[in-house]
């Protein structure tokens, strides 16, 4: 598969507002769900939100009503729209495919890009 390459993040101050971006192929984005996870150095990868073809998404609990997943499917790109950011956001954020049905389970999503670093000040 060709890699997924993410960009967007950057240094923000708690409160503020960040979009990742995730392209992938035509063939890749067609074909998979789209999923984003957050890493903290020396943690695993936690679930953040995801989307499946037809609009249906699903969201982390730390992240509902603040984070935004969408598609846009001319540009085979997903966005992670994040708002309100609180310093424990910070960490590399990862985009992967899947082709399970509403997993939240990062060892279910694979062809991982290399992530994007956000990091929130207080």
């Amino acid at each position: 598969q060709v890699p997924l390459v993410e960009s967007g993040g950057g240094l923000v101050q708690a409160g503020g507002s960040l979009r990742l971006s995730c392209a992938a192929s035509e063939r890749t984005f067609s074909r998979y769900a789209m999923g984003w996870f957050h890493q903290v150095s020396g943690k695993g990868r936690e679930f953040v939100a995801a989307s499946w073809n037809g609009g249906v998404t699903s969201y982390a609990d730390s992240v509902k009503g603040r984070f935004t997943i969408s598609r846009d499917n001319a540009k085979n790109t997903v966005y992670l729209q994040m708002n309100s950011l609180k310093p424990e956001d910070t960490g590399v954020y990862h985009c992967a495919t899947t082709h399970s049905s509403w997993s939240q389970r990062d060892y279910d999503y694979g062809n991982w890009g290399q992530g994007t670093q956000v990091t929130v000040s207080s």
